[in-house]
């Protein structure tokens, strides 16, 4: 049964479902008209009065992002930092972890590629080992293999909760209970998951977790949040320091700020910060239960309108989907069914290789293309996209 939803509202509020069809909220959303106009009052303010005067007047509406990542996680404000990117902030908390030859990081096949490498690179210095958890029958990650690969040579437990390349959603509160229980750090990036889904760190378990405000959450480009646990920020010095991440006391002496924000650097987009503060209380006040619905039942829709179609087939896994609905067919490329759906005003995108190339090398596949849908996108514009694919697969 299908939640009542303010569709109308959604739309009035989304200035550009008046232009295209978007459905590639996996890559960048359709910022909202109080998050867009918010970015744009700022950033016409420091052009007219100078960066740093705005910044000091406003400086109480800047640290709003603080609470509203806190609310939308169930953490406290301490442990949230700002990053100009889910990846800035993934890379900020690993490289701050140290590892020793033979010690190992278990991490699941959806692994984003970018953690991939940064993994890699940390193995060919360190001498530790990457070390991956099998898939189950659904293609998640296997719990139960997971449990039994824990033993005291492991440091940490990697997850991407919702690959950028798939529709399926981990099991990722599975996941902490049994990092939990041996004492593991555990890292989940949550670029795909947050303003899509319920994030609550507490029912989950992690430790660490990055996010990103382009995609889900609406915010613009050039924004993302990170949260520590304070049990374990205590533990954890950057990689990098700089004067606002640690204070000096003394010309040769500092001392580390006590919350996350010493995974910060001073110089960053304020204007994105103050705007991605205001994504997030946007969501919450949508209600992320009431949003999570609403995309399930669009993703829903459009997979079973996919799977009609003679040729085309359904590439998502795992036991709960999400709003990213992959697929193929044997005889268009992905290239040519985006290029022909772009030039029909409807946004989709592909799969790289290097989105998630675990699971595609495991099981290697024609090349997919991505439908990521919003709660703003709406049954008549699947209706749409149906249509044009079919065209498209007939050759008109």
């Amino acid at each position: 049964m299908e939640i009542p939803f303010d569709i109308e509202r959604a739309r009035r509020e989304t200035r550009g479902t008046a232009n295209v069809i978007h459905f590639n909220n996996a890559g960048a959303a359709l910022m909202p008209v109080p998050v867009a106009d918010a970015h744009y009052a700022y950033l016409k303010q420091e052009e007219e009065q100078g960066g740093y005067e705005v910044m000091a007047r406003h400086s109480a509406k800047l640290e709003n992002f603080y609470r509203a990542s806190a609310r939308l996680l169930n953490c406290s404000a301490p442990e949230i930092a700002f990053a100009d990117s889910a990846t800035r902030a993934w890379n900020s908390v690993f490289y701050a972890l140290s590892f020793q030859p033979g010690e190992r990081i278990l991490v699941g096949s959806a692994e984003y590629g970018s953690n991939l490498v940064a993994m890699l690179h940390r193995a060919r210095l360190t001498g530790v080992e990457i070390i991956q958890v099998p898939d189950d029958d659904y293609g998640q990650i296997d719990v139960a293999a997971l449990e039994e690969l824990i033993d005291e040579r492991v440091r940490l437990i990697c997850l991407t909760q919702v690959p950028s390349g798939g529709g399926l959603v981990n099991p990722a509160a599975a996941v902490g209970c049994i990092a939990r229980a041996a004492g593991i750090p555990y890292l989940l990036d949550a670029c795909q998951v947050l303003g899509q889904l319920p994030v609550d760190v507490e029912a989950i378990g992690c430790d660490l977790l990055c996010g990103t405000g382009r995609k889900f959450l609406r915010a613009p480009r050039g924004t993302g949040l990170l949260y520590v646990r304070q049990s374990l920020l205590e533990k954890l010095e950057p990689a990098q320091l700089n004067h606002h991440a640690a204070n000096l006391v003394a010309a040769d002496q500092y001392e580390l700020r006590a919350d996350a924000r010493r995974f910060e650097c001073w110089e960053r987009s304020y204007a994105g910060q103050f705007a991605l503060g205001v994504a997030i209380d946007y969501a919450l006040e949508w209600g992320l239960d009431r949003i999570g619905a609403r995309i399930n039942h669009l993703a829903q829709t459009l997979r079973s309108e996919l799977a009609n179609i003679s040729g085309v087939s359904l590439a998502d896994k795992g036991l709960e989907h999400c709003g990213i609905v992959t697929f193929y067919t044997s005889h268009l490329s992905a290239e040519k069914i985006q290029r022909g759906l772009a030039e029909a005003g409807i946004n989709t995108s592909t799969v790289p290789f290097n989105a998630n190339p675990l699971s595609s090398t495991l099981a290697p596949h024609f090349p997919l293309v991505r439908a990521s849908l919003h709660y703003y996108n709406t049954d008549e514009e699947i209706e749409q996209f149906i249509d044009m694919l079919q065209a498209l697969a007939a050759g008109r």
